[in-house]
This record gives structure tokens, sequence and C-alpha cells, in this order.
């Protein structure tokens, strides 16, 4: 060999080499309160810069959505709803976005799923609060300004009608499913395809980190094809929902700080049911409907989304 041709491999070898560094993928994460939790991000980039620049863009994305949608903001644009009762109103393409599935997954549902609950979940803070059921009087009225016929959707237009006055629509079975797969989204326009956003025990996943079959989420317990799944989950989101934290007991009765629509109540089965699908969106609002369904009531909305998994378990404190 001579001289001249090893002096080019031995270059070519280095720059092969270089690429290589500069094109790793190294596992960076980066956390921040949205939401009122902790929200997290995992990444694969090939800088520290790369990853962080990502991650900003990606957690201003959720503040931007926890803006327009939390009904604890007095300002909020799902609170200035209420306040033109009866007349059509233009909303952002996000808000559209969640009220449309939102309405899907309550049509498909049976009404397990509805956010026009406002009223009812105010009533059940008080509950949950009190340690007493609400008065008879005050869940009627509640009751009276809920229900998905109060609610209109124009989808062309992008125009929102409620109907009643002082309704209030209350996206916290859906709106953190959105939230995080609109933070996902951002992360893959900054060129980043394997990443992980999760909140509160919702996940959404993008492509497998590199070198292995998916990204591997905890599912305490459960159905076969679900924990499989989760132990390699690309491109989908799981979302659990029951209520083994959040609820209260009053005279014996256990309730979950879920409100099951037709009652106006918390609901009182004693099942956890993990979900996963395809984007987080569908994922927290089934976890949220099939909660107030049970496992018993649940066929007809699991045969309505056949790409769904689901799995039920007793809570821990049940079993």
């Amino acid at each position: 060999m001579t001289l001249s041709r090893a002096f080019g491999l031995a270059l070519g070898l280095s720059t092969l080499l270089l690429s290589r560094a500069v094109d790793a993928q190294v596992r960076h994460e980066f956390t921040a309160v949205h939401m009122g939790v902790q929200v997290r991000i995992a990444l694969y980039a090939p800088s520290e810069a790369s990853a962080r620049a990502a991650a900003s863009a990606a957690f201003a994305r959720i503040a931007e959505l926890d803006d327009k949608m939390s009904d604890y903001r007095p300002y909020s644009e799902v609170r200035m709803l209420s306040h033109h009762p009866g007349d059509w109103q233009p909303v952002s393409q996000d808000l559209l976005n969640v009220l449309a599935k939102a309405e899907e997954v309550s049509r498909q549902s049976g009404g397990a799923f509805d956010v026009t609950v406002g009223p009812l979940v105010q009533l059940w803070r008080t509950s949950r609060r009190t340690r007493q059921l609400p008065e008879p009087a005050a869940l009627a009225d509640a009751r009276s300004r809920s229900g998905a016929a109060l609610l209109d959707l124009d989808t062309d237009r992008a125009m929102v009608r409620l109907w009643v006055k002082d309704m209030q629509i209350d996206l916290g079975g859906i709106a953190k499913g959105y939230i995080l797969q609109e933070g996902l989204s951002v992360l893959r326009s900054k060129g980043i395809s394997a990443a992980m956003v999760e909140a509160g025990g919702d996940i959404v996943v993008g492509d497998a980190p590199p070198g292995q079959a998916g990204w591997s989420v905890f599912v305490a317990g459960g159905d076969t094809a679900v924990l499989r799944r989760a132990r390699a989950l690309v491109n989908a989101a799981v979302a659990t929902s029951g209520g083994t934290e959040q609820f209260v007991e009053i005279n014996g009765v256990r309730y979950s700080h879920v409100i099951d629509p037709r009652t106006g109540l918390g609901v009182t089965g004693t099942h956890l049911v993990t979900v996963i699908a395809e984007d987080a969106t569908l994922a927290d609002a089934a976890a949220t409907a099939l909660s107030v369904l049970g496992p018993a009531r649940s066929s007809y909305f699991r045969s309505k989304f056949p790409s769904v998994l689901v799995s039920f378990r007793l809570a821990p404190e049940t079993r």
C-alpha cells in the first residue's frame, strides 16, 4: 500500500468517525411545571444545545395550550365561551380540535364522556372538600347547565355555541392528552423523532430510542396485550384513569374525582383502566370514558375504536 493511499484511508476513516460522533443520538431529559403537574420530556439528540432548544419550544407550546384550555384560569379561551350563551363564537383550531374529538368520544360512549360537565365538576369539588354529597336542588341546577345537547360545533366555520347561561366547559379528561401530543409534534418539527412527553401518568412517545425496539413504559398489571405493547411503545400514547389517589369517602361509599355525567357524582367503580391509543388525545378521553363505563359496559365503546388497547384492573386498595 502506498503512503498516499494509506493516508487517504486514514483520512476517510477519521471523517467517518467524526460524522458518526456528530450524528450520535444522546438521551437528554428536561422538566417543567405546566397544567399544575410536572411535565417531563425525554429525547435523543446529537447535542445538548439542540436538545434544549427543542424542549424549550415544546414547553412553550404546552404553556400556550394550557393558557387556552385551563378551567382554572378565568380568561382562558375555554372559560370565555361561557360569557356569551346562545351566540356562535369563533374558537382557535386547537380548541376546535379538542371539542370535536370530545364530541366523538361522547357520542360513542353514550354520554359517559362529556366536556359540558363544568358545573357538575365545580359542585363535586365542593363535595370532595366538605365530604358531603351535593344538595338535591344544587345537583339538579348543575345538571340543567350540563349535557352534550347544549353544545353546538360548526367545524367548517370554527365556531362554538353554548346554549345555556352559566354553562362551563371542562376539558380535564381530554386536554392534557392533546397538549402532550402537541408537545411531541413540536419536537418532531425540530428534527427530534425519538422522544417521550409525560405528565401526571399520561405518556406519548415518538420513534424508538436508538438501538431499542421502543420505549419501555411501566403499566401496573393488566391485560397481556397492553403489557406487551407498553414494553416497546412506538408512536403511541398511554393514559390511565380511576380513583386510586383523588377520591373521597362519603357515607361509607368511595367516590372518584372522575364525574359520571349521567349522575353528576363521582364514579364509584373500583377499577383502574389503562388505554393505549395512536395519539394522546384519544387515549386521555377514552381512559376517562371507560373509567365511567367500567368493564361490564365497555364493549360497545371498544368496538368503535378497535385499534385502542384497553386493560381494566382492580384498584390496589380494593383487592
